[in-house]
């Protein structure tokens, strides 16, 4: 089957938190960071996070750079990347930033018999995917809308599903350079059998300084591979939390 290149992206603490169990917003990485993140979201045809994520964050998912939003544009790609969810129940708020900001398409994937509310339809194309939800026909679905390249951006469930099935290409961890240490507050992933686990090692393909952060790049060989990777833009979890 089918499927595009699977990047997930995420900032850790050095004890392996993706945010604290505060309300406020826990910053894990600085500018330099965020600069790389911008332009691999530049890259992608299209960004995924959990409706937690939503939820919580409200994140806005877009490309802020103008220059590198014209480089697409000039390209014959659209403005921004597709932006999608998935949702064990379909209770989004369609007025999240998710749904209200940014010129693009927008997806909720669901699993199949839920009851989505009609203001949900209005902002966003919903698809049901198997029950329980299957992340393989999510990513092949998005195939056929014509994504090459996903980028996942949390949060620990959406890691957890897509690594324990073996649907991810490439991991890129920032790492901020201190400790969270509650242990009421999300990590990187949940339980689960990994494929890459002791006995099979991922690759580690370049770890580069950004300010106090170190970025990690790991390629997961050995997972099934969809469409040809796109190259990142060379001036190259959850929005804001970086």
């Amino acid at each position: 089957m089918s499927r595009p290149y699977v990047v997930l992206s995420v900032a850790t603490s050095v004890d392996g938190y993706i945010d604290d169990a505060s309300d406020r917003r826990l910053v894990l990485s600085g500018a330099a960071d965020l600069d790389r993140v911008d332009a691999e979201r530049a890259s992608v045809d299209a960004i995924l996070v959990g409706a937690t994520t939503i939820r919580r964050d409200d994140p806005r998912l877009l490309v802020r750079s103008p220059e590198r939003v014209a480089r697409r544009v000039a390209a014959g790609r659209a403005p921004q990347p597709v932006k999608v969810t998935i949702s064990g129940g379909g209770d989004l708020d369609p007025g999240a930033r998710f749904f209200t900001t940014g010129d693009t398409t927008r997806i909720v994937y669901v699993p199949s018999g839920v009851a989505v509310p009609d203001a949900l339809r209005a902002v966003a194309t919903v698809v049901s995917t198997g029950s329980p939800l299957d992340p393989a026909r999510v990513l092949a679905d998005l195939h056929g809308r014509g994504v090459e390249r996903l980028m996942i951006e949390g949060g620990t469930t959406v890691h957890t599903l897509f690594l324990t099935a073996g649907l991810v290409d490439e991991i890129q961890l920032a790492v901020a350079p201190f400790f969270v240490g509650d242990p009421a507050a999300p990590r990187v992933v949940g339980p689960g059998v990994f494929p890459h686990d002791a006995r099979r090692r991922m690759r580690l393909a370049g770890v580069t300084q950004l300010d106090d952060v170190v970025l990690l790049r790991y390629l997961l060989d050995g997972a099934v591979r969809g469409s040809a990777q796109r190259p990142s833009d060379p001036a190259g979890h959850r929005e804001g939390r970086r």
